[in-house]
This record gives structure tokens, C-alpha cells and sequence, in this order.
């Protein structure tokens, strides 16, 4: 690179630096956030996880509660056994819908996740609360819509909640700080390779 196009580069540079950091000068809110992850793609239940990484790693106490799969041997309830003192996991749904095959149950499992939640909520040491796969319940009709997405709405000001699933609804995502969709552009699923340890569980 020339001087000059060393000189032009760094001078581009300090104008996007004096844009970003007015941008960021000007947020000046900090909240508690209701967080929805979804779509299609692999990756939903996984981002939440990391987040909860972060948040532990801040010395947070978070929550977990697991609507829909069952007592599964996951690596992320294993390395978060290790944090015992920071984490209160609640696996409390019974296994897909295809296994169960039973929605009374299905129903009942949902209603005792979303007591557990409501606990969780109350509770004023906890900082995150993960809310894994309550998009599924909240599709198949398992938990009154209306009345989760006024309790999340009326979290207390410092409580972070992160909702995983497909097929958010759109009352939740319109009560949502950040909603990120996940696209399936490719999946290894398709060419026939099989669910891994270390991977997805």
C-alpha cells in the first residue's frame, strides 16, 4: 500500500470511528431485554446457551427451563453442572410432540414449565432466563398466549429473558426488544448425517 492509500484509508477510518462512537454515545437506555430467537435454522437453543456463557461469565445467576424436550444428556446441562451455584435448570417438557403423542400431557407438562417460569421471574437474584423451545408450546396452543406474552411483557426492569423455537408468534415478537431469525441455507440433516454429540446435544 502507497502512502497515499495509506493516508486515504485512515482518514475513511477516523470518519466511520467519529460516526460509530456518536452512534453509540447516543444509546444511553439499558434494560432488561426479552430476547426472541427463531426460525427455521439450526442454532436457536445454541445462541441462547452462549449467551448464558456470557452472563455466567459476569458472575450472573440464570435460569433454564426446557419446555418441550425431555430429560435428554445435553453437553451444555453437563458444563453447566459446573456452575451449579449460578444455574437453576428446569427440564420440564417430556419430548417432542411426535414422541409424547399425548396432547393432555403435552398440555400438562407446558403448565407446569410455565409455573416454574413465573418462579423463576420472581425471583430477584436471577439476571437471564432462558426459555427453551416455549415457542413450540405457545404454537400448539399448550399455554394462553395472551397471558405470557403480558407476564414477559411486565418483567422486572433488570431481568433478561431469551425465548427459543420455531414459529415465534407474532404478539411475542412484537413484544420483543430482539428478535433474530435463524435461516436453514443448508443443513447436514439433508445429506444423511445424523444428530452428533458435542454438536447437537
Amino acid at each position: 500500500m502507497s502512502d497515499d492509500e495509506a493516508a486515504r484509508h485512515r482518514a475513511k477510518m477516523e470518519k466511520r470511528k467519529a460516526v460509530q462512537d456518536a452512534e453509540v454515545a447516543g444509546k444511553t437506555i439499558e434494560k432488561g431485554l426479552l430476547i426472541v430467537h427463531t426460525g427455521p435454522g439450526k442454532g436457536k437453543s445454541t445462541a441462547a446457551f452462549g449467551l448464558m456463557l456470557r452472563a455466567l461469565g459476569r458472575g450472573w445467576r440464570v435460569g433454564v427451563v426446557q419446555y418441550i424436550k425431555g430429560a435428554w444428556e445435553t453437553g451444555e446441562r453437563f458444563a453447566l453442572e459446573r456452575f451449579a451455584d449460578q444455574v437453576e435448570w428446569h427440564t420440564m417438557g417430556e419430548g417432542f410432540t411426535w414422541e409424547t403423542q399425548d396432547r393432555d400431557r403435552d398440555v400438562a407438562a407446558a403448565r407446569a414449565a410455565w409455573a416454574k417460569t413465573e418462579a423463576l421471574m420472581a425471583d430477584p437474584a436471577l439476571r437471564l432466563l432462558i426459555l427453551d423451545e416455549l415457542n413450540i408450546a405457545l404454537r400448539y396452543d399448550y399455554l394462553p398466549l395472551a397471558e405470557v406474552v403480558e407476564a414477559l411483557s411486565r418483567r422486572r426492569p433488570d431481568l433478561h429473558v431469551v425465548v427459543t423455537g420455531r414459529n415465534a408468534k407474532p404478539e411475542l415478537i412484537a413484544a420483543a426488544d430482539l428478535v433474530t431469525e435463524m435461516a436453514s441455507i443448508k443443513h447436514h440433516f439433508a445429506a444423511g448425517v445424523k444428530a452428533q454429540e458435542g454438536i447437537e446435544f
